[in-house]
């Protein structure tokens, strides 16, 4: 959630994978990183809306901490580059437009992986079921294979990945993307799409990893 210079090699694009220990419980450091730009604070306040206006120090954390109590789904959007698969693990995705079929997704303009997939064209969206934090986790680390343990098959239209296990995927074309402060907000064009097993989805809310059941 941006075409940001790669500061070092990742295994997204075939640089050397170091060891790393992914937690499969909840979110990694990563994630806030990503999502909520701090990874070193505590997600959520007793009081949120005290303080500084959104923009000082205590404002920006209170905008993180307000809006952290707003649920969403956990997705993971993918692409093939240069033959290797990428992925990024996306909290920010929602539905467009009926017609045209367009959806967004946002990826950090820091993030790896999103640049080699706009250099693609296109992406896939797997919606994470209940069971796939540790896939959320990995897709979100650095230092990692991402794809070591996560059994996939190439999108019948792009030749994304679709992740085994996911509730559903949506295969698209790049329509359109917008800078949009320290993130990117991508329009894809909606090639295919189809449901996978059923199940409960994995949500993220106040910090940490939710589900419906």
């Amino acid at each position: 959630m941006s075409s940001a210079a790669l500061p070092e090699p990742d295994p997204a694009d075939g640089g050397p994978r170091p060891s790393y220990e992914v937690d499969r419980g909840q979110p990694c450091p990563e994630l806030f990183e990503a999502w909520l730009g701090d990874a070193g604070r505590d997600l959520v306040s007793d009081d949120p809306t005290a303080g500084q206006p959104v923009g000082h120090a205590e404002g920006s954390r209170a905008f993180r901490d307000v809006l952290g109590r707003f649920a969403s789904g956990v997705t993971v959007v993918t692409a093939v580059h240069g033959g290797v698969p990428v992925g990024l693990t996306c909290q920010s995705f929602s539905s467009v437009s009926l017609d045209p079929p367009l959806v967004l997704f946002v990826p950090s303009r820091t993030s790896r992986a999103w640049p080699l997939i706009r250099e693609t064209g296109s992406f896939c969206v797997n919606l994470l079921a209940s069971d796939q934090a540790w896939v959320s986790n990995t897709m979100a680390s650095k230092g990692v294979d991402k794809f070591a343990e996560v059994e996939w098959r190439p999108s019948s239209r792009t030749g994304s990945p679709v992740l085994a296990g996911t509730l559903g995927h949506v295969d698209c074309t790049i329509e359109d993307v917008h800078e949009a402060g320290d993130h990117d907000v991508v329009i894809g064009r909606v090639l295919t799409l189809a449901g996978e097993a059923p199940g409960d989805p994995l949500l993220f809310y106040r910090g940490r990893y939710r589900t419906t059941g």
